[in-house]
């Protein structure tokens, strides 16, 4: 059965959501008919026995990560994922439209050139600088969000066509600016529910306090993860990272949400 777009939890009374989940974690755990802690499936109730049941499932099991499942009873994508595999989650490669496309050919590029700054910890280099610049603002400063803009001008250059991107080096600026541009923004909470939203393309923005922030692209999902091209970050995904990085991110984690620039 295919994840539903929405978390599954107490109080859930789709019967065929409920029947479907009872039944496989009854098969998963070992539940058999007769025995006390049995799931009827005829009962399409989610209720706080099936809740149960579904926190000993996540205790027991790992994410497609390999890294152990939040232990909360509630069925999100990544739980789903664990229980009925990796096809019955969303993902998704492919950028939407050529423009998008362009962006993440252009951003795996600098990822393939493996941009560092230079010298470490300085958010500088040759490479680091013209992102900042090319974003209006001068060297030395935090450039995940250059690093974004600057994969946009440089495919927009490429397609001979305008940046439909919100000319900023900021977060935040650019979560509060993109509108502005006519683009879409999808909120954290939507994204978590329904993973199906977010597409190839899109960019991620994280709040990580103080008014600061981090971003990144996406460049393809599956279930309740993302892999990302970032700059300005390395392999323990900080926001002050040494060089231009793919990574993967839950998508419970961007908790600020995502610009969709698809159309423009």
């Amino acid at each position: 059965m295919k994840y539903p777009g929405r978390v599954i939890k107490l109080g859930e009374q789709e019967p065929e959501v409920v029947r479907a989940l009872k039944t496989q974690l009854n098969a998963e755990l070992g539940f058999q008919a007769g025995s006390d802690n049995f799931l009827d499936p005829e009962n399409t109730d989610f209720d706080a026995n099936t809740k149960q049941a579904v926190k000993l499932f996540q205790m027991r099991r790992v994410d497609p990560q390999g890294r152990p499942l939040k232990v909360d009873g509630e069925v999100g994508p990544i739980t789903w994922e664990a229980l009925f595999g990796g096809t019955t989650v969303p993902s998704a490669d492919q950028a939407g439209g050529d423009f998008l496309a362009t962006v993440l050919q252009v951003a795996g590029a600098e990822e393939q050139k493996k941009v560092r700054e230079e010298p470490r910890n300085s958010n500088s280099g040759p490479q680091v600088d013209e992102y900042l610049r090319r974003a209006g603002v001068e060297p030395g400063l935090a450039w995940c969000c250059a690093f974004v803009y600057w994969c946009f001008d440089e495919a927009a250059k490429a397609m001979h066509r305008s940046n439909p991107m919100f000319k900023t080096a900021g977060c935040l600026a650019h979560w509060n600016g993109a509108p502005s541009k006519g683009a879409k923004r999808i909120q954290r909470f939507q994204a978590v529910a329904d993973p199906g939203l977010i597409q190839p393309g899109m960019v991620f923005i994280m709040d990580t306090g103080g008014g600061t922030g981090h971003t990144g692209l996406v460049e393809s999902i599956q279930g309740g993860f993302i892999n990302t091209i970032e700059g300005n970050t390395d392999a323990s995904l900080t926001r002050e990272g040494g060089g231009v990085y793919r990574l993967t991110r839950k998508i419970a984690d961007i908790n600020k949400g995502f610009i969709d620039y698809a159309g423009l």
